[in-house]
């Protein structure tokens, strides 16, 4: 399978590149499991979308462990935790006695990602795409790794086409509105959404464009520049400790910008809104719903 890459090309197209290096991870992964003929049935997922995803095959009762990001559905909740998906303990996901560690793209530290793929417990790292491609695709990859490729193709075209529907009412608009999205909001330091984001494809999907479009991935912004950028609409998370719609109100001057003149200051579920996963056709349309709420 190695001889059919052509890495020059891959190089030039970074996203295909992943792709295919998972499906390569793939093979061999599946390649071992056929081996043993023993399906995975101790699995470790860590990526709130993993997690979603093994529910929504059916797959749950496999699960031994998941990480903190897996917060849908509830029943998640009961299961052992191996802590936050960029903070990982390799020691703590092997105490587990995993025979598969299924991780998206972007989790670390990288060192332990090292101990947990040079392990003998096979570890399969899926793509993180933020298009209904990508959504498909992280489906295929998981339910293929489970052994139940049929459930996961009819699974992804459904969130595929959802996603397409979606996305439908925002193609073609040349007057968009735009938005915001604030990652976090302390003591008024405020951290904005770039292109790259997950949040920015989310925006762009629900008909939006991005009220920071020259910024890259997320970035700190005072509340006098989040004024200037006058957005039309405000998107933070929706967080059960502290309601973040007060702290955004609380900013000097915001309620000078369209957002807040016409009641577009919208908390929305962070997994659900940036997951790229099995529920984003429901998310992508309240956001789209929301964008478009008259201002009467």
């Amino acid at each position: 399978m190695l001889a059919l890459i052509d890495h020059r090309s891959l190089a030039r197209r970074p996203s295909i590149a992943r792709f295919a290096i998972a499906l390569l991870a793939l093979s061999l992964h599946a390649t071992s499991l056929a081996a043993a003929d023993v399906p995975p049935s101790r699995i470790v997922s860590i990526g709130g979308s993993i997690t979603e995803i093994v529910y929504a095959l059916g797959q749950e009762k496999r699960l031994v462990a998941v990480d903190t990001t897996s917060t849908y559905p509830a029943e998640a909740a009961e299961l052992p935790n191996v802590g936050y998906m960029r903070a990982l303990s390799a020691e703590g996901v092997l105490s587990l006695k995993p025979d598969l560690v299924i991780a998206v793209e972007g989790a670390g530290p990288p060192q332990a990602i090292d101990v947990l793929k040079s392990s003998s417990i096979p570890f399969l790292e899926v793509p993180d795409q933020h298009s209904a491609a990508g959504v498909a695709a992280k489906i295929r990859i998981v339910g293929k790794a489970l052994g139940v490729e049929a459930r996961a193709e009819d699974l992804a075209a459904q969130v595929a086409l959802g996603i397409a529907q979606a996305s439908t009412p925002g193609a073609g608009q040349t007057d968009r509105p735009k938005v915001a999205f604030l990652l976090s909001v302390t003591d008024g330091r405020l951290l904005v959404s770039g292109a790259g984001t997950a949040a920015d494809s989310a925006i762009r999907l629900a008909g939006g464009k991005n009220a920071f479009p020259s910024f890259e991935n997320y970035k700190p912004v005072s509340g006098e520049a989040l004024v200037a950028a006058n957005p039309d609409a405000i998107v933070v998370m929706r967080r059960k400790e502290h309601d973040p719609t007060q702290a955004v109100r609380a900013i000097p001057g915001i309620h000078l910008t369209s957002a807040i003149r016409s009641d577009r200051l919208i908390a929305m579920d962070g997994l659900y809104l940036l997951g790229f996963g099995p529920r984003t056709p429901g998310a992508l349309r309240e956001l789209a719903e929301k964008l478009r709420a008259s201002d009467d």
